[in-house]
């Protein structure tokens, strides 16, 4: 069975939004948006919170057309339309073509999708991802870390009980100063 790993842009104060929910502080680039490509080509499927999928969908399905948008950008829109996405909402009715809506306990539903898609699978959203975090779910945290403090926001992870133990798999440092940490959680 594949990893459920929880993967996004981060503050150095650990925050993935500004409060007024604006992402305009990341430093994208050429460099880490490749990155960004081949790790999403690893996995099987994505799955999204409500607000994160709606973010993508205003976008992405057509980036690749977009006259301005970047060559690492346009194959992230190949990337994306082709990627199987599943959106956990209670409150959306219906989602775009390639996409699946689900609802309810993501434990069960996260068991179902991996009776579909045995590999890898990434979680966006601090939201969703919290569900996953707090039972223990999530296998591997990959920070994209940027090099600002935002000093208030969205925070990545949820309040804990308890401490997760994680182990250091890889660093990389980009030319932009943004810095990499992929951890793997310690079971």
């Amino acid at each position: 069975m594949g990893k459920l790993i929880y993967s996004l842009n981060v503050s150095l104060d650990g925050f993935v939004e500004t409060v007024d929910h604006r992402l305009d502080w990341g430093l994208v680039d050429d460099e880490l948006h490749t990155w960004f490509n081949e790790r999403s080509r690893s996995l099987d499927a994505e799955l999204y919170g409500r607000r994160i999928y709606e973010l993508m969908a205003a976008y992405w399905p057509t980036a690749g057309s977009d006259p301005a948008a970047t060559e690492p950008e346009r194959e992230f829109a190949r990337i994306w339309t082709a990627m199987p996405r599943f959106v956990f909402s209670r409150t959306l009715r219906s989602v775009r073509p390639g996409c699946r809506l689900v609802a309810g306990d993501v434990g069960e539903r996260l068991a179902e999708i991996r009776s579909e898609f045995p590999g890898d699978l990434g979680v966006a959203g601090p939201t969703l991802a919290s569900a996953f975090i707090e039972r223990g779910l999530v296998d591997e945290y990959r920070l994209v870390v940027h090099p600002v403090i935002l000093g208030a926001g969205t925070p990545m992870f949820p309040a804990l009980r308890d401490p997760i133990g994680l182990r250091l798999l890889e660093t990389q440092t980009f030319g932009s100063g943004v810095v990499y940490l992929g951890y793997e959680t310690v079971r």
